[in-house]
């Protein structure tokens, strides 16, 4: 059995894609299509631009989508198979289950790059610059972080952004409250913590505006029932339903992305291969270091594509 999964922001690089672009018309549309969606020439900065403009999140996001479903389209031409045919499950890390939906044909590319677009746009104007942080906690013991929480509250808000594994967790809020908790850390069990480089504290309750423009541009788009059921980050279980595939989505950029119980129920499954096509391999290496059962694969370049050998 396996699983297909998509990578969120932080695994963009300038040049991903660039060789399934030079080389196959397939990925040559689907980066046209984006262009076109939104207007501007974002393959122009995936490939040959300035990182730091590729990395605020409104660029990041489509950007990383449209890398994702490229690599996809090639691959499907190049097996000969769609790929309901053999994957159980998708997933994706945050922007990655809108990447998802469009995998699994729930909404349009066209309609995917636009929502994303809103996505991040709407994220960066949430907070005002420098007002918000988030922090990544890497431990082997994380029983006290409730109680380190609790001590940041007088700050402002501090909460679990991601729960990515049983040895890592990143917190997003206030940047007062998220710096005090990184100053007072290793006093709670924390190994190590640091301070990341992003545009906004994603994933908390300070996210409230961007969830209500994101949820009134969904309310506009119709979801089709998915050609396999993803398995979603608020909840970490699959669905089906588009309706509920909405909520989720919506409901997802206020809320913490279960992904460490999202490996844990595709093991649960009985998942034994887990393929991330895209940008990056944060994805594969958490579920390498989640079990030893799970087979991992990667494909970011056409290298790797072509040493795929099983998918049964």
């Amino acid at each position: 059995m396996n699983i297909l999964m998509f990578p969120g922001q932080g695994s963009q690089k300038i040049g991903m894609g660039k060789d399934f672009n030079d080389n196959f018309s397939v990925a040559r549309d689907i980066f046209k299509e984006v262009d076109d969606s939104l207007d501007f020439k974002l393959s122009d900065l995936i490939f040959t631009g300035d990182i730091k403009q590729l990395s605020l999140t409104f660029n990041t996001q489509p950007a990383l989508m449209a890398v994702s479903i490229a690599i996809l389209k090639v691959f499907e031409e190049k097996m000969g198979f769609k790929i309901n045919k053999k994957f159980n499950f998708l997933c994706g890390h945050s922007l990655g289950e809108l990447t998802a939906l469009c995998a699994a044909n729930v909404i349009s590319l066209s309609d995917t790059a636009k929502l994303l677009r809103i996505r991040g746009e709407a994220m960066q104007d949430a907070v005002p610059e420098g007002k918000g942080s988030m922090a990544a906690l890497i431990s082997s013991d994380f029983s006290q972080l409730n109680n380190l929480l609790d001590t940041v509250k007088n700050f402002g808000v501090c909460e679990i952004a991601n729960d990515n594994s049983t040895d890592q967790i990143v917190v997003s809020g206030d940047t007062n409250a998220v710096e005090e908790l990184v100053k007072n850390s290793s006093k709670f069990s924390i190994k190590r913590s640091l301070l990341l480089n992003v545009s906004a504290p994603f994933h908390c309750s300070l996210m409230m505006p961007a969830q209500i423009k994101l949820q009134n541009a969904l309310n506009e788009i119709n979801f089709n029932k998915p050609d396999i059921s993803i398995i979603c980050n608020f909840t970490a279980k699959s669905e089906n339903d588009p309706n509920m595939l909405k909520s989720n989505i919506i409901n997802q950029v206020t809320n913490k992305v279960r992904w460490k119980e999202t490996m844990q129920y595709v093991h649960d499954k009985g998942i034994t291969k887990a393929y991330e096509f895209g940008s990056g391999k944060v994805l594969s290496g958490l579920f390498k270091r989640f079990s030893r059962d799970f087979v991992v694969n990667n494909i970011e370049t056409i290298e790797d594509l072509y040493n795929i050998k099983d998918l049964n």
